[in-house]
């Protein structure tokens, strides 16, 4: 599955909000430095969908507020 994904940061929790449109939105506490917002966004993903976080990759915008993110079944 191909996620389109706009990322809140530094907000006062971890909550995925829904989907506008095509574009699913992100709420997380970490700020966006070294990767810490990716992490955040990975390990809430992970959770809501039910797949190990090594089936979740950034393919485009690990730099962006806007992701693309490609998770796995592993099925």
């Amino acid at each position: 599955m191909i996620l389109h994904v706009k990322v809140m940061t530094k907000s006062s929790e971890n909550c995925i909000v829904g989907f506008e449109g095509d574009v699913l939105k992100i709420k997380c506490t970490a700020v966006p430095e070294k990767g810490k917002a990716n992490e955040a966004v990975i390990t809430l993903l992970s959770k809501y969908y039910n797949v190990p976080k090594s089936n979740i990759t950034i393919t485009k915008g690990k730099t962006s507020s806007r992701k693309t993110i490609k998770i796995e079944s592993g099925v």
